[in-house]
C-alpha cells in the first residue's frame, strides 16, 4: 500500500496513511515531500508546537516513519505562486516508455540523452518528474544521476529499503557500473586503468567543471577496448569510483577524450564528427548490477541506434581523418595495467577496484 491522503479539504487537517515507501524515513524529510512548497522553517515550526502529529503523539524532527503510521498534517497556507507549466506530453511518453525493469522496490529506464536526471539549472522537468507525471500515483526517488548528455540505465526506487539500501551499496562500492564511450585516437593499450583524483568546482552560474588534482578525491576508472575505429576506439568504461564527470575527465586527462564531448572534448574533433552526424556525446551507461537482501539485479541498455549508425558511419566514412593529440600517459604515471596502481591510491579505492574487477564483463554493443 503506498502513503495515501484522507480525501480532507485541501486547506484543511490531512490525515497521511504511511506506506512502506516511506518506512525508515525522517519526519521533517517527509513533510518536505507532502508539503511543496511550504519554507523548512515552518515546518520544524509546526513539529515544535506540536501540530503535526503521528498516531496520534507529538513527533520531534528526527522521528522515523514506519509503515502504516497515521501522519496528522494541520492546515498550512501556502503564499500562490503562479503555475508552471507541466512537461510536454511528449516529454512524459518517452520517458514513460523507456522503463526497461520493474518491481517492488526499483524501477529502471534506459534514459535517453537529452533528458536531464532531474530539473533544476535551467532544466524545468527531468527523468524523475518527468516519471511522477506519467504515475503519479506512486512514490519515485531517484538513486542516482546520469549526466544529460548521458544515455542508459538509470534507477529509481519505489520504497524507503530499496533507496536506502542501494544508496549504501554505492556508497561502499558494491556497485558495478559500466559504459561504453568512443575515446578520440587509440590508447596503446587494450586494456588499463586511470588512477587520478579528482576535483570539483562551481563556476559561476552553477556551471560544474572537474579537472585532475593532487588534492581532490580518489577516483579510478578502468578501461577495456570492444571495438576500433579510424581516428576512435569504442571502450568500457567501469567505475572503480563514482565521482562527478569521472570517465570524461579521466578519458581526457590521458589524451584520449570522449567524442563529442562539449566540455572536456576536442572542438576540432567534435566539428568533424557533428559533419558525420554525431550530434551527442558518445557515452552511454550500458549495464549496472548490484545485489540487495539476497537478491542479485542487473540492468542492461544497449547502444542507441543513433551511436550504432555513427559507428557505421565512422567505419566508411572516417578512414582520412587522424587525431592528433598530447603524449598518452597510458604508458606510465596516471593509468596502469589492471591489478596496479599508482602512488598515493588509497585503500578504499583499492578495495572498490578489487570488487569492480571480481565481477563478469557485461556487453551491450548490439
Amino acid at each position: 500500500m503506498q502513503t495515501a491522503t484522507s480525501p480532507d479539504a485541501p486547506h484543511g487537517v490531512r490525515q497521511v496513511a504511511i506506506g512502506p515507501e516511506r518506512d525508515g524515513q525522517r519526519i521533517d524529510n517527509a513533510l518536505m515531500t507532502l508539503l511543496k512548497g511550504v519554507p523548512k522553517s515552518m515546518i520544524y515550526r509546526l513539529l515544535r508546537t506540536g501540530q503535526v502529529r503521528v498516531n496520534g503523539k507529538r513527533a520531534k524532527p528526527d522521528t522515523r516513519l514506519v509503515d502504516g503510521d497515521t501522519l496528522r498534517i494541520p492546515p498550512v497556507r501556502v503564499a500562490e505562486r503562479p503555475e508552471g507549466r507541466g512537461p510536454a506530453e511528449g516529454q512524459v511518453a518517452e520517458v514513460a516508455d523507456a522503463v526497461i525493469f520493474e518491481d517492488k522496490h526499483f524501477l529502471v529506464i534506459d534514459k535517453p540523452a537529452g533528458v536531464a536526471s532531474h530539473g533544476g539549472s535551467g532544466v524545468s522537468h527531468g527523468a524523475i518528474e518527468l516519471l511522477r507525471a506519467a504515475r503519479p500515483q506512486e512514490h519515485l526517488e531517484l538513486v542516482h544521476r546520469l549526466d544529460r548528455d548521458t544515455s542508459g540505465v538509470l534507477v529509481f526506487a519505489r520504497t524507503r529499503a530499496g533507496l536506502t539500501g542501494l544508496q549504501a551499496a554505492i556508497r561502499a562500492g558494491e556497485v558495478t557500473k559500466q559504459y561504453l564511450c568512443l575515446m578520440l585516437g587509440h590508447p596503446s593499450k587494450a586494456k588499463f586503468d586511470v588512477n587520478a583524483p579528482l576535483l570539483k568546482s562551481v563556476m559561476q552560474g552553477g556551471e560544474r567543471m572537474v579537472r585532475v588534482a593532487d588534492n581532490g578525491k580518489p577516483s579510478l576508472t578502468f578501461f577495456r577496448e570492444m571495438e576500433q575505429y579510424p581516428s576512435a576506439r569504442l571502450m568500457q568504461a567501469t567505475l572503480g569510483t563514482g565521482r562527478t564527470h569521472q570517465i570524461r575527465v579521466h578519458a581526457a586527462h590521458i589524451g584520449h577524450p570522449l567524442a563529442g564531448d562539449p566540455k572536456y572534448g576536442d572542438r576540432e574533433m567534435n566539428k568533424r564528427y557533428r559533419e558525420m552526424g554525431l550530434n551527442r556525446m558518445f557515452l552511454h551507461a550500458s549495464h549496472m548490477s548490484f545485489d540487495l537482501d539476497g537478491r542479485a539485479y542487473s540492468f542492461s541498455a544497449p547502444l542507441p541506434e543513433e551511436l550504432k549508425d555513427f559507428l557505421d558511419t565512422l567505419a566508411v566514412k572516417g578512414k582520412r581523418l587522424v587525431y592528433t593529440r598530447e603524449k598518452s600517459r597510458t604508458d606510465g604515471g596516471a593509468a596502469r595495467h589492471h591489478g596496479r596502481y599508482s602512488r598515493g591510491a588509497n585503500e578504499v579505492v583499492q578495495r572498490q577496484a578489487a570488487h569492480v574487477v571480481g565481477r563478469p564483463q557485461q556487453l551491450a554493443v548490439a
